[in-house]
């Protein structure tokens, strides 16, 4: 079972994590595109970096933004080091 992180620590990730927030228990942040393709193509790329950590986002797509939350499930819907780190990579995809 993975351990939920203090307040103080989801602070301190928070700094790196640049458009990131902590909300209602998850990290989320609204990722904006040019275009559907472009927002299409980032969720496959962190579909993938996803699926290589089995941490799964909960996540929504509207034409050219998509709308990312990250909790982990074994923690009772708490944010984890596995978050931080998917979120992390999804900043990546990005560069």
């Amino acid at each position: 079972m993975s351990k939920p992180l203090t307040a103080k620590k989801i602070a301190a990730e928070l700094v790196k994590l640049p458009g990131w927030a902590w909300e209602h228990d998850a990290l989320a942040k609204t990722f904006e595109f040019a275009d559907f393709r472009a927002a299409l193509a980032f969720m496959v790329r962190a579909g993938f970096e996803a699926e290589e950590l089995n941490h799964h986002p909960e996540w929504m797509n509207v034409y050219k933004t998509v709308a990312v939350r990250l909790s982990t499930h074994d923690a009772g819907g708490k944010v984890t080091a596995l978050d931080v780190e998917l979120a992390r990579r999804f900043e990546k995809v990005l560069a």
